[in-house]
């Protein structure tokens, strides 16, 4: 078992940033890729981004690239979202997650953190 809490959210002007984390417990092998997908209003669930932990390697979304950067500190079992440059479109309910050998983006078998909230305002 993996448990994920994230924090971090907030509302920002258009062109502000955020920063995301995500302190992991539990089962270190359950969560060997962690990363960020997000559901805006009357949206499906989608990948942001993602990292796997023992060699840092990290995927992105075309939407994001660019402006969004995961990174990962293993001492503290923790994974950050730096959000730079953020778009109205952005708006989402960011949910961190974790899978024991999946970093792709497609939903499945993850560990899922409760979400936070970014709301940016034009």
């Amino acid at each position: 078992q993996v448990r994920l809490v994230e924090s971090g959210g907030g509302s920002v002007q258009a062109g502000g940033s955020l920063r995301l984390s995500c302190a992991a417990s539990g089962d270190t092998s359950g969560s060997k890729c962690m990363g960020w997908f997000r559901q805006g209003p009357g949206k499906e669930r989608e990948g942001v981004a993602t990292i796997y932990t023992r060699d840092g390697k990290t995927w992105y979304a075309d939407s994001v690239k660019g402006r969004f950067t995961i990174s990962r500190d293993n001492a503290k079992n923790t994974v950050y979202l730096q959000m730079n440059s953020l778009k109205p479109e952005d708006t989402a309910m960011y949910y961190c997650a974790a899978h024991s050998n999946y970093c792709g983006f497609i939903p499945g078998s993850h560990y899922w953190g409760q979400g936070t909230q970014v709301t940016v305002s034009s």
